[in-house]
């Protein structure tokens, strides 16, 4: 058995927030209100999340920063580790995040701006710190995407020219720890991830990836982590409606034979 099956895998549920309130769309559109983020965290918590993922969803199109008195009744609200992201475009930023409580932050839009944000923010806070959280559309290849994959940025709203591929390659070298790797075409879906995008980069990149966009059944988050090859699934959809809750989730997993923490 090779070291990576034997790791566990992680269970991430991911909390959108727009004006303090959680919220959730498909494909990056569409967003309703459903609730309270510290809440829902702290529910989370108490069924058996390993980790919790905020994004301020509209902090960077909108030019502002980060929600800071959320993170901070969060930090008060649960005892596992959290990232944030959002906004957050330096390093005095990425400060004041993990003073008010995260263990971790995530830059999207502002490190493919300006990539050495990734590695001035790994010197002050050491890799672990820093996830960097990428935006992916499936688009013909091409010569500026090999891949076929492409990076956007802005919530979905502006397409970068960038290969999903080369750019995850290179926030390795940058510096950064882990990678949240979210298809837009499957965000909100609930019909599975994009296993192929969530493998290719997790072959060409010796860190954590993250595979985020598309939950729907437990069986995804199983096809995620052997398939897909990822360290751990994102949820949203899945358990913010309640078709499955955390526990549920787990428990399903460890039947297929991927090795989950249990509480």
């Amino acid at each position: 058995m090779s070291d990576f099956s034997r790791l566990s895998r992680r269970l991430i549920p991911c909390l959108d927030v727009r004006a303090g309130r959680l919220t959730k769309g498909i494909k990056f559109e569409g967003n309703i209100d459903i609730g309270d983020p510290v809440e829902t965290a702290r529910r989370y918590y108490e069924e058996g999340a390993d980790e919790i993922v905020f994004y301020d969803i509209t902090a960077s199109h909108e030019a502002r920063g980060i929600f800071l008195d959320v993170v901070e009744r969060v930090a008060e609200s649960i005892f596992i580790p959290f990232s944030v992201g959002g906004g957050i475009a330096s390093v005095e930023d990425m400060r004041a995040v993990l003073l008010a409580g995260a263990e971790k932050v995530s830059v999207n839009s502002a490190a493919v701006k300006d990539p050495f944000l990734i590695s001035r923010g790994a010197d002050a806070f050491g890799s672990q710190a820093i996830v960097v959280g990428m935006d992916v559309k499936q688009v013909p290849v091409s010569e500026v995407c090999p891949s076929g994959y492409e990076i956007v940025i802005h919530g979905g709203r502006k397409y970068m020219g960038m290969d999903a591929i080369a750019w995850a390659k290179r926030c390795e070298e940058l510096g950064a720890g882990e990678l949240c790797v979210n298809s837009i075409d499957a965000d909100g879906t609930r019909d599975g991830y994009e296993l192929t995008l969530t493998r290719m980069i997790s072959e060409v990149v010796t860190i954590p990836v993250i595979a985020s966009g598309g939950a729907g059944h437990p069986q995804h988050l199983v096809d995620a982590v052997t398939a897909g090859r990822a360290s751990a699934a994102l949820v949203a959809s899945i358990v913010h409606y309640g078709q499955y809750s955390i526990a549920e989730c787990k428990d399903f997993m460890a039947r297929a034979g991927v090795p989950v923490r249990r509480i």
